[in-house]
């Protein structure tokens, strides 16, 4: 029987452990795994039903349920080790002791790396440090964070580097029809919107620059409610020391595109330059 097994009490009288009743956290998929016949179990009477002749036990009511105990041992801002069970689009659920499974969701895996799965951080079978968040006995839901591991960049460190009116160099790391992302440092990037690419009309970012190509940018905005940083290539190459998106006079604005002072042009007119780091 698939989905439980008969208990006899006395002579004559048998129960029903149903297969959801044997353990609080293991997954069974047959009884076969728990218990054979012979075997000598202690249980619960769950239930009597008269009229049906049934008795319901419960094997896993002997024992004290471990989420009532889960708040506890694991209380938010906790740290545990633990190990990557299963991955999902939304996240990786991570084993923080047999049967009791916490979620690391991947909106929580970085402060600044844009992740699109949990497989390019993590692994089935690795090892994970992570911090508890939240939990939610009643659901039996344990919020797990890895990011909550260190300090928030875009709190200090990333508006301290990155200010409106500097010029930093960074590299192309990827292309699209509204713009280019350019990586300032290891998971970070700036915005640099087909608009900012020169001082005429752009239809094909790709026209401009390369994705691998390093470019030198102003910063204009330092966004940290939304976590984003927008930048210009015209306005390096303008040498506006001015910030912000305004046009510039017919004083600041060159007839020409200024050769850079330094680093050289590429095939397509953009500045090679060195990555910096703070």
């Amino acid at each position: 029987m698939s989905y439980g097994a008969f208990v006899r009490l006395e002579d004559g009288i048998e129960g029903l452990v149903h297969i959801s009743e044997m353990s609080w956290t293991r997954r069974i998929n047959h009884p076969s795994e728990i218990i054979a016949p012979g075997d000598e179990v202690e249980v619960v009477v769950l239930a009597i039903d008269k009229n049906k002749q049934e008795i319901s036990l419960g094997m896993k009511q002997v024992e004290v349920n471990p989420w009532e105990l889960v708040g506890e041992k694991y209380p938010v801002g906790h740290v545990i080790e633990g190990t990557v069970r299963n991955l999902a689009n939304y996240g990786a659920f991570v084993e923080i002791e047999p049967g009791i499974d916490g979620l690391l969701h991947i909106s929580d895996i970085s402060w600044t790396k844009k992740i699109t799965h949990p497989s390019e951080i993590v692994k089935k079978g690795d090892t994970v440090t992570c911090k508890i968040l939240e939990v939610d006995q009643e659901k039996q839901r344990i919020s797990l964070g890895m990011k909550q591991l260190q300090d928030d960049p875009w709190v200090a460190a990333i508006p301290d580097a990155y200010k409106p009116g500097m010029v930093v160099k960074g590299t192309v790391s990827k292309i699209t029809n509204f713009g280019v992302f350019v990586e300032l440092e290891d998971d970070l990037e700036g915005l640099l919107h087909i608009s900012e690419l020169a001082d005429h009309k752009v239809e094909n970012p790709q026209d401009v620059v390369t994705i691998g190509e390093e470019v030198e940018v102003k910063i204009l905005r330092v966004d940290t409610h939304d976590r984003k940083i927008g930048l210009s290539l015209k306005r390096a190459q303008w040498g506006d020391s001015s910030g912000g998106s305004e046009e510039p006079t017919d004083e600041d604005r060159p007839s020409k595109p200024r050769k850079p002072a330094r680093g050289g042009m590429d095939a397509h007119d953009a500045l090679g330059t060195d990555k910096i780091s703070f």
